[in-house]
């Protein structure tokens, strides 16, 4: 949960480097509150019809606030591993684009400083 909560502090930091570990508890974390959210509208019957399809209510709030730092993490994980943050615009490319992303994701950051900023890891150990 301490992943997720930092995440959420760097609201809109789109600088800087994030670890592995801070990605992907940020994406378990933000899973798992929407299957919640998703039951919870089930539930409820809180849905929104839209083309045919059936969203929930809180689910879609919940994503709408936070495509930011998704996105931002996103980010930070692409410069973690010496990419600029353009390099998320892959993701447009249809599977192809999101397999590449999935990729650089799951790669292992730059050991040492880069030129996005120091190692996440080094700065970690310090605490």
């Amino acid at each position: 949960m301490h992943w997720y909560i930092e995440v959420l502090r760097k609201y809109a930091v789109f600088s800087g480097r994030a670890r592995r570990m801070e990605y992907w508890m940020f994406f378990l974390v933000s899973a798992i509150i929407s299957a919640i959210l998703l039951v919870t509208d089930e539930f409820m019957g809180w849905k929104l019809e839209m083309d045919g399809d059936d969203l929930g209510f809180l689910s879609t709030l919940y994503h709408i606030a936070i495509i930011i730092p998704y996105l931002a993490v996103i980010i930070r994980r692409l410069h973690d591993t010496d990419r600029s943050g353009w390099w998320v615009l892959i993701a447009l490319i249809p599977l192809v684009g999101a397999i590449v992303l999935l990729v650089f994701m799951i790669l292992k950051g730059n050991e040492g400083d880069n030129r996005f900023g120091p190692d996440p890891k080094v700065e970690t150990a310090k605490w």
